[in-house]
């Protein structure tokens, strides 16, 4: 294995490797974040802020179509650990050219279906009539660029399946620099508006795709991607699709819920969505902590199970949690604390600021336990259990929240209150992992132990049949 980028995850200190590995994959969703915010302050200081809720109120929809593909790329990054950890070379190419080809077709449905969409799409949201046309005309670019996005998030999955976080946080940092020089030229020199922060996205998005590929193209270790494999194989394909698709629908059924928490956001009229969206902007980089961190875990267990130590799978979500509860609740209390002046970097009115503190606030303290949640859903994912994963996962987060949301908001229709449905649900859906996991962890320990017993019989009988011939 290549040390200078693939990284061993079967052996040596779980929590020093987990936090070596998830550091630059922390820093890669920060900074995604953070060019995102950069697209959202261009507009905000030099346009104006209906763009600002525009780009805003497209985000949920985004997310929510995307979703379902996002979730096929972590199957992709499970089944490659697995071959990583089994030392299967052939499969682990077999894994990466299949994935490839994924990303590309998905990307080209995504764009097929959104760009003539984007403007139904936003009705069915709600969104406010004002803000409508940027809106569409930024969600038609956007989904121009989806085969671009697939491409990259694959690759990234990629690397990160064989222990690379630093490349990909590399080629985010290129792409994510241009992209910022791009928002500057195309709204102050071109005087374009949401329709030049959306190009800006496309082609940052791009180099970095551009760039992931070589790196894929030129290595020689189990990420390697050579053309001869660049086909669908059916039991690479069925691997990924199984642990991908309620990954996707996991994914789907989270945003189906945030894009009604945005409908009921936007009835608090343009204010509320500015507010909205300048909070996200926060907020996002505390989730994105817990999200690396749990992303990280998932490969570690894909790689160990690959390897057959279940030894080490229970250590990984310990320490993953461990992470979560130092890192992620650290930045949280951080960002809480400086709520006023972070929302007040992108939002110049009052009220606006006001309302995207109430946001921060909450959010901020309690995404901690969001953080657990993902590690024990991730987890479960890892062990080739995604669809106790989904369900657990929807129940609480999903059907839980907007039972609670719909009751306490009909009680207390106040901003703040929507925002209070989150940490409910987050702690509703821990208390069913704990009882769910142990299962998870016994049922695939005694399926990895089976594999290996029948392997051990397998070697012997190998043996025996060698002695006899000579």
């Amino acid at each position: 294995m290549a040390k200078s980028a693939e990284m061993d995850l079967t052996s040596g200190s779980i929590f020093r490797k987990l936090l070596i590995y998830a550091i630059p994959f922390i820093f890669t969703n920060i900074l995604q974040i953070l060019f995102n915010a950069a697209d959202i302050a261009v507009v905000g200081i030099f346009v104006n802020d209906d763009a600002v809720a525009a780009v805003g109120a497209t985000s949920s929809l985004n997310t929510l179509i995307c979703g379902l593909f996002i979730g096929l790329s972590i199957g992709s990054n499970i089944v490659l650990a697995r071959y990583v950890g089994a030392q299967e070379m052939d499969g682990a190419h077999r894994t990466v050219g299949t994935s490839i080809l994924i990303a590309i077709v998905s990307g080209l449905i995504l764009m097929t279906i959104g760009v003539p969409m984007a403007e139904t799409f936003l009705k069915w949201m709600d969104c406010a009539p004002e803000i409508l046309p940027m809106a569409a005309t930024y969600l038609r670019i956007y989904f121009l660029g989806m085969p671009i996005m697939m491409l990259y998030n694959f690759c990234a999955s990629i690397l990160r399946a064989v222990g690379d976080t630093k490349r990909p946080l590399i080629f985010l940092a290129i792409g994510g620099g241009i992209n910022v020089l791009l928002n500057l030229f195309f709204v102050l020199v071109l005087k374009m508006t949401v329709e030049g922060v959306a190009i800006a996205t496309i082609t940052s998005q791009a180099i970095s795709a551009t760039l992931s590929l070589i790196v894929l193209f030129k290595g020689k270790g189990y990420g390697c991607l050579k053309l001869k494999y660049l086909r669908f194989y059916k039991k690479q394909l069925g691997e990924i699709v199984i642990l991908g698709i309620p990954s996707g629908l996991q994914s789907v059924a989270f945003n189906i819920a945030n894009v009604l928490i945005q409908s009921t956001v936007n009835s608090f009229g343009a204010v509320g969505m500015s507010a909205n969206t300048t909070a996200q902007q926060f907020d996002a980089i505390v989730y994105n902590v817990g999200n690396a961190i749990s992303m990280s875990t998932m490969a570690f267990i894909g790689q160990n199970i690959g390897a057959k130590r279940m030894d080490r799978v229970k250590r990984v979500i310990m320490d993953g949690i461990l992470l979560v509860a130092i890192l992620q609740f650290s930045v949280g209390i951080i960002f809480t604390l400086l709520s006023r002046f972070l929302c007040g970097i992108i939002a110049s009115d009052e009220s606006v600021i006001e309302m995207a503190m109430i946001r921060l606030s909450i959010l901020g303290t309690f995404y901690f336990l969001c953080g657990i949640m993902e590690v024990f859903a991730n987890s479960c994912r890892a062990m080739g259990k995604p669809i106790f994963a989904l369900f657990v996962s929807v129940m609480g987060a999903t059907v839980f929240r907007i039972i609670f949301l719909e009751i306490t908001f009909a009680l207390v229709p106040e901003f703040y209150m929507i925002f209070v449905s989150y940490p409910a649900s987050w702690i509703f859906t821990i208390i069913c992992y704990l009882f769910v996991l142990p299962m998870v962890y016994k049922k695939t320990k005694l399926k990895v132990q089976g594999e290996q017993t029948s392997t051990d019989v397998q070697t012997v009988e190998e043996l025996q049949a060698a002695v006899t011939e000579e």
